[in-house]
Parts: structure tokens; C-alpha cells; sequence
């Protein structure tokens, strides 16, 4: 646990129906909504006042083929993020955590094989993960949301934010990984309603985040360097358009927005009632 701790310093470097309600709170503390652009009393009474959901998004420093910066995950979820939290009106925003799991650093495995990628081991993604949803516990939130915009993050988050809304159940917090934001949007089905292909779809650095990316920060992309299907590209970014990005940015919101919504009707020990489990009980043992 020391030595984990010790990781987590060093790597931390570097609805319609909620809007009434939202814009009453919003009216009490002020507009601000990033925490890191906040002073620590205006937190404080933003909680106070009812601001007790905090997002915390997560991004990825990784290769994105030659025409497309590396910082392109936490640029679009940076955005995203606080159009999600505007829309379910009582929430703040976490910094983004731009470090997470991008392949084996001293095989160059994954992303790694390219210049500039940064990786996190899965352990210290988790122990990063937990540390920073206990320290928002400890200051009063009661919704605790991860959102990740890169696909080795999304099991992780997952895992810890079953494991911490059982540990916390009788605290009445709760922690979600709304895991429909990165994997249950619809832009690729969208995509293909405009004519698109599967391969031109791809997988990486390809139609969909070039055309987010274009959306929210243009400068990020290198318009003449967009090749398909090769320099660590899985997929056609010539077909990114910026009208395109602003279309796909809306079903990650709506989704995101849809699932946090659900998961805060529900009863938080309902939620987490199956049973702690062995998982639980070694969890809550080490994170109270």
C-alpha cells in the first residue's frame, strides 16, 4: 500500500427533468463548475448547497497517429465532461486525469510503441482511481462518476466503482463508471447511417475522435498528415469532419447523462445490496 501510494504522488504530476432544480443551485454558488478553477470555500459551499455529484474524467496521453495530437482523450473529455455536468445542473468536475493504462512500458506494447505515449501500470491506475473518489468522499460528495474516454480505462473504473459503492453503501455514496459515455453512445451506428463503413470506422485515431477533436480543438489536428490504416492509425480520419465531431460529442453527453441520471434514482444501498462479497469486504478492510 506504501509503495502504491508513493506511485499515485508521483503519477497525479504532470435530463430535462433536473434542469429547474439545477439552475437553482447553480444560481446559489456561481457558474464555475471545474473544481480546479474553484477556491476551496467555493467548493465547500457548493456541496453545501447541494452540488454533491462530482465527474471525474479520464483521458490518455497516447499516439494518435502523425495528424493528431497526443493530449486529443483529455481535450474532448475536458469538454464533454463539463456539458455533462451543466446538464444534470448540480454536479462539478474533476480534473482530468490524463495518465492512464496505454501498454507495458518496457515491452513498448500497445501505444507504447510510439514516441510520447505515457503508461500507468493497471495497479496504479486503480489505487489512482480509488484515491482521488476517497478524497472527494471525505469533503461530502455523495455521486461519485468516473467517465473515460479511452477503452483499456473503462474495466478499471469499473471495478473500482463497484468495489467503492459497496464499501460505502452505508454512507449513503454512491460511485459509477458511466461506462455508456465511451462504449454504449451510438456514433458508431451513427456513422454508419451516413454512409460510412465499418473499416473506415476503425478503431483508432480514425473518423470518430478526429472529427471530436476538430469539434472542440481544431488546432490539435494536422489536416494535411490524416492517413488511413497506417502510422498507428485503425480507420479513415479523412472522413473527420468538424459538423461531424459536434454530432458524436452529443451522443456521448446524452448517454452519459441518460445513465448518471438512472443510476441516481436508484436507492444507493439498493444499488449496492447483492452482497459485499469477498471483493467488498477486502476493499472496504483497506479504504474504510
Amino acid at each position: 500500500m506504501i509503495l502504491l501510494r508513493s506511485t499515485v504522488a508521483l503519477a497525479f504530476i504532470g435530463l430535462a427533468g433536473l434542469g429547474l432544480a439545477g439552475a437553482a443551485l447553480g444560481a446559489a454558488v456561481g457558474a464555475e463548475i471545474e473544481i480546479e478553477r474553484m477556491t476551496w470555500t467555493e467548493i465547500r459551499d457548493a456541496v453545501a448547497a447541494g452540488h454533491t455529484t462530482v465527474l471525474i474524467p479520464t483521458g490518455g496521453t497516447e499516439q494518435n497517429g502523425p495528424h493528431m495530437v497526443l493530449g486529443k482523450h483529455n481535450f474532448i473529455i475536458a469538454e464533454t465532461a463539463r456539458r455533462i455536468a451543466t446538464r444534470l445542473g448540480d454536479a462539478l468536475v474533476a480534473p482530468v486525469l490524463g495518465y492512464v493504462p496505454e501498454g507495458d512500458i518496457a515491452s513498448r506494447q500497445g501505444h507504447m510503441a510510439y514516441a510520447g505515449t505515457i503508461s500507468l501500470t493497471q495497479q496504479t491506475f486503480i489505487a489512482i482511481l480509488t484515491e482521488t473518489a476517497a478524497s472527494f468522499r471525505a469533503h461530502g460528495f455523495k455521486t461519485i462518476v468516473f467517465i473515460g474516454e479511452h477503452g483499456a480505462s473503462i474495466d478499471p473504473q469499473t471495478t473500482v466503482a463497484t468495489g467503492l459503492s459497496q464499501a460505502w453503501a452505508a454512507e449513503g455514496v454512491r460511485v459509477i463508471n458511466a461506462g455508456n459515455y465511451y462504449g454504449g453512445n451510438g456514433g458508431a451506428e451513427w456513422l454508419k447511417s451516413q454512409g460510412e463503413t465499418g473499416a473506415a470506422i476503425g478503431r483508432h485515431a480514425t473518423i470518430q475522435d478526429t472529427s471530436e477533436l476538430l469539434a472542440v480543438f481544431a488546432a490539435g489536428v494536422r489536416m494535411d498528415k490524416r492517413v488511413a490504416d497506417k502510422d498507428g492509425v485503425v480507420g479513415d480520419p479523412t472522413r473527420a469532419t468538424a459538423e461531424r465531431g459536434q454530432k458524436l460529442i452529443e451522443l456521448k453527453v446524452e448517454a452519459a447523462v441518460a445513465e448518471i441520471a438512472a443510476a441516481r434514482r436508484v436507492d444507493v444501498a439498493a444499488a449496492a445490496a447483492p452482497t459485499r462479497g469477498f471483493f467488498g469486504r477486502i476493499w472496504h478492510w483497506f479504504f474504510g
